[in-house]
């Protein structure tokens, strides 16, 4: 006879016994499916996303299901009914509508609610962040390291293959409300003005534009200023993807270096005054382009098109898309560093 230790007795009783154990694992989950239901429950239910305060004036109607309804977007709920806060999974706070001292908070965060702390405006137009240490879960700005990256605009894939570049009555143009000669970008315009005329617009020379009337004029010039009100990273705003891009115009930037323009836009789509050794240089440039060489500016048109994010029901609504992937547990301790680095 042929031994074999499946023979000893020992060895027998302790194959049954584990598959006796790995049986009853198993009908644990068939016996008691309650937790599995509860995850899958969870999942059913809409986001409840609570905007404590809108940052816009005009608060919309968000009680229909907006998300779905305009952008798509499935499970997510919008309101601004703060007597829904132990509901809500998320709490949006902008920061224009903050004020330093937290007595304007919730009283209490629940287990498991996260805190978004929002802004669109630059750092050196945001005041009183030291206010808000170990405050805030995730951040929402126009910032790519941002948790949730809302940009002022994005090129997105478009077939048509054409181009279409409106005509043209002038060469310069610059819509500017807000004119501070501590600004760079007043600075280089008072420079630049020396060596070619700029036609201004807005309430700051006195010629402000209707709405439906900004796009049409700009349109009519060949260049446009797309000069930001303070210098960076990634602070990139509608002066290029509305004023120029959008308008038809060719934006001359000024902001953040060349290399993180052309993380959004082509690098042949947008002159940057830092190409040019001087301003003199630059204006000379403008004003002596022949024709072939202004159309090749617009070769982007035959692959994109631009979309803008002007609407904060989409912003907000991009919070649902990303909630699945962002970091759980964490509270950023110094938002100002962070904002300024």
């Amino acid at each position: 006879l042929r031994w074999s230790p499946w023979s000893r007795p020992g060895v027998r009783t302790l194959v049954i016994a584990g598959v006796f154990v790995t049986i009853l694992w198993n009908l644990r989950f068939f016996l008691n499916p309650s937790k599995g239901s509860q995850e899958d429950s969870k999942h059913r239910e809409p986001l409840v996303i609570l905007v404590w305060e809108w940052p816009s004036k005009q608060v919309p109607n968000v009680s229909r299901d907006v998300c779905h309804e305009l952008y798509s977007i499935t499970g997510c709920q919008l309101t601004t009914e703060r007597q829904l806060l132990h509901q809500a999974s998320v709490v949006v706070f902008p920061h224009s509508r903050l004020q330093p001292g937290q007595d304007k908070l919730p009283k209490e965060r629940l287990p498991g609610q996260n805190w978004v702390w929002v802004s669109m405006e630059s750092p050196s137009n945001t005041r009183a962040l030291a206010a808000w240490n170990q405050t805030f879960n995730w951040v929402m700005t126009y910032r790519q390291d941002s948790d949730i990256f809302i940009p002022y605009g994005k090129l997105v894939p478009n077939r048509s293959a054409t181009v279409n570049i409106p005509a043209k009555t002038n060469l310069v143009s610059w819509v500017i409300s807000n004119y501070h000669r501590t600004q760079k970008r007043a600075q280089v315009y008072k420079n630049l003005s020396r060596y070619l005329h700029v036609n201004i617009y807005g309430k700051a020379n006195n010629k402000p534009l209707c709405k439906d009337c900004l796009l049409p004029t700009i349109s009519k010039s060949k260049f446009y200023l797309a000069f930001e009100n303070s210098i960076h990273r990634d602070y990139i705003t509608e002066k290029l993807w509305r004023n120029s891009l959008l308008a038809g115009t060719v934006p001359v930037v000024l902001g953040p270096p060349r290399a993180n323009y052309e993380q959004f836009v082509p690098a042949d789509s947008f002159i940057h005054v830092n190409d040019f050794g001087s301003l003199e240089e630059l204006a000379t440039f403008l004003k002596t382009m022949n024709s072939s060489r202004y159309q090749q500016f617009f070769a982007w048109q035959r692959r994109f098109s631009v979309k803008l994010y002007a609407d904060w029901r989409e912003r907000i609504c991009a919070i649902c898309m990303a909630y699945p992937h962002l970091p759980r547990g964490r509270l950023y301790p110094d938002l100002q560093s962070w904002f300024n680095s």
